[in-house]
């Protein structure tokens, strides 16, 4: 029975002639898992929004959104909030209450129940999603993923038709994102709750879903049977955003049937390269290569291979050879938020060195943001130091500190926007004033603005430069605010490597972006890491670490552990690991990423 049909749906937001949606149509069966999925930027938050019209953004809109036979536009404000549930990508931006419990009943409070039924249907949901044991505690105590679960919650309650996600795991750690999406499956099949998910993290959500939803530039260019979109995804530029078994079952040339998650990848895997354990895959440049073909939407695994050597060496160069020279020291490093609270860093030594890019991975709330917290000299630990190039970050002037030798990229890039342009916002990270900026595209030429007029031009072309590498140019007359979620964090990236620090720190850097978008990420922070900029970043994206950094390590009681090479790493790891070491663990040895494993398979039929 179909529970939502959008006819010919357009949305163009203020100001602006391109359609951010184009002409969409489709149909939701009541009790249907839908995921969507685009790159970042393409309309995805965009049309989730137009579903909830109470939250439904400004602008020009024509077509048709039914739900349950009615047009949305004509449902009361009551029906909406009640039959249409919204869960937001920050969990802290959803929540308004100071306790969990009062959180749970604020959506029943504002509906008019009575206090005996919002006792009962928040007791009952607190035990269903195992929030029992935090009922009574503040909200602010809670972690990313209990968060999340309280949003979820609080929605569910209410027993809502159909659930609309945005993104919501795009904080979380790799355990708690797969416990987030085994509830979704969970309130799916025991409650007939139709789920709409807008996701880039699709590694489990292909096996769950009943339709995959890709949109591109505002149109939706398909929506079918998870398979069938498996299928179809080769030669897109959104295969890279396809599940680890896909794209490696996309990248060899067999005739079976497509593997969506692990237990069929591994299926796939035994079936058809199985046996004898094969030597540990070399994997060298060619890993740049698949990628470069995957964008093109063409492989030719064999002849890449007859070109490219082996990536055993390169990794074993990478475990004996770091490059001397220490950028970040942090020494016996102690710290505690308040007096009488327990410590959150518990003795951290750590040691990061010149042109290394160092991965600091970590469930919600481990400490992981607090250590960053603490190099950068915005925490003072009680006990131990922090060391910049040899010198304590107590020695430096703190103007010096951040524009000669830090920068960081927050977890909320919205912090560092301060301008009504991302042109103006970029300008104003090299000091260059609006003013200097009007100037220029008014070429006015008086002699006594020349020299503004030329440092402004130069500094113009060091923000196409970056514009371009970042993929961010069509953005730069727009509002920071404007952006989705994605865009906002490559601007932001952006304006602190305009600034050219010597060390990098970036905190979750991959959030809300898409896989074409985090390649281009990687590669342009191997880039910085050959040009002697130290990158330290904090990640629950196991995947985006295992392709991009030197060394990782896990963040667990108070201090970071197996600090190791990523293949190390990954490969003693059962649950902090990657799909690609879970898929070809105990039938090939040393494999943690697509590449790695397409390799393998390879090597395995010559």
């Amino acid at each position: 029975m179909e529970i939502l049909r959008v006819e010919n749906l357009d949305f163009t937001y203020p100001d602006s002639k391109t359609k951010v949606i184009d002409d969409i149509s489709f149909s939701v069966n009541e009790g249907e898992f839908i995921v969507v999925m685009g790159e970042s930027g393409c309309g995805k938050t965009t049309l989730l929004k137009c579903l909830k019209k109470e939250i439904a953004p400004h602008g020009e809109k024509s077509g048709n959104i039914i739900f349950s036979g009615k047009n949305i536009e004509e449902m009361e404000q009551r029906e909406s909030a009640a039959s249409i549930g919204y869960v937001l990508q920050r969990p802290e931006l959803q929540i308004v209450t100071d306790k969990v419990y009062h959180e749970m009943a604020f959506g029943l409070e504002n509906l008019g129940l009575s206090v005996e039924e919002m006792r009962l249907k928040v007791g009952e949901m607190a035990s269903y999603f195992g929030l029992d044991k935090v009922y009574r505690s503040d909200t602010d105590t809670l972690s990313g993923g209990q968060k999340q679960l309280l949003n979820l919650a609080s929605i569910m309650v209410m027993s809502p038709k159909l659930l609309l996600l945005d993104e919501p795991t795009s904080q979380l750690d790799p355990i708690a994102a797969s416990e987030f999406i085994a509830t979704l499956q969970k309130i799916n099949r025991e409650l007939g709750t139709t789920i709409i998910i807008v996701e880039h993290r699709l590694e489990e959500l292909f096996s769950v879903a009943d339709k995959v939803m890709v949109m591109d530039s505002g149109k939706l260019l398909m929506n079918n049977a998870p398979k069938t979109v498996a299928t179809k995804l080769k030669g897109h530029k959104m295969f890279a955003a396809a599940p680890t078994a896909v794209r490696i079952y996309q990248s060899l040339d067999v005739n079976c049937e497509c593997p969506i998650n692990v237990r069929e990848g591994r299926n796939f895997l035994q079936t058809h390269f199985g046996g004898e354990k094969i030597r540990k895959s070399s994997i060298g440049n060619v890993r740049e290569n698949i990628i470069e073909n995957e964008k093109q939407g063409e492989k030719d695994v064999k002849s890449e291979l007859e070109l490219q050597i082996c990536e055993n060496k390169a990794n074993t160069k990478k475990e004996t050879s770091i490059k001397p020279g220490a950028k970040l020291v942090l020494q016996d490093i102690w710290f505690r938020y308040e007096k009488h609270t327990p410590d959150v860093l518990r003795g951290v030594n750590l040691t990061i060195n010149e042109g290394e890019i160092f991965a600091i991975l970590g469930g919600n709330g481990s400490g992981k943001t607090t250590t960053l917290n603490v190099a950068l000299g915005l925490l003072n630990p009680y006990k131990g130091k922090v060391i910049i190039n040899g010198k304590p970050i107590g020695k430096y002037k703190s103007a010096k500190l951040y524009k000669n030798n830090l920068s960081v990229l927050p977890q909320d890039p919205q912090t560092l926007f301060t301008e009504k342009t991302v042109e103006l916002d970029l300008m104003q990270a090299i000091d260059i004033s609006g003013e200097a900026v009007k100037k220029v595209h008014k070429e006015v030429e008086k002699e006594v603005e020349k020299t503004e007029i030329a440092t402004t031009k130069l500094s113009q072309v060091q923000i196409n430069k970056i514009s371009q590498q970042l993929g961010i140019k069509h953005l730069l007359q727009k509002h920071p605010y404007d952006l989705s979620g994605g865009e906002q964090q490559k601007v932001a990236l952006a304006k602190i490597l305009l600034r050219n620090p010597k060390v990098i720190l970036l905190d979750e850097p991959t959030k809300g972006i898409d896989s074409c978008a985090k390649e281009e990420l990687s590669s342009i922070i191997k880039e910085l890491s050959k040009s002697g900029i130290t990158v330290v970043m904090v990640t629950h994206d196991v995947e985006f670490c295992a392709i991009t950094a030197d060394r990782c390590g896990l963040f667990f009681d108070g201090n970071i552990m197996s600090v190791t090479t990523p293949t190390k790493f990954f490969n003693v790891n059962n649950f902090y690991t990657t799909a690609a070491s879970r898929m070809s663990r105990d039938i090939f040895d040393g494999c943690v990423t697509v590449n790695d494993v397409v390799n393998a398979c390879v090597n395995n039929l010559q």
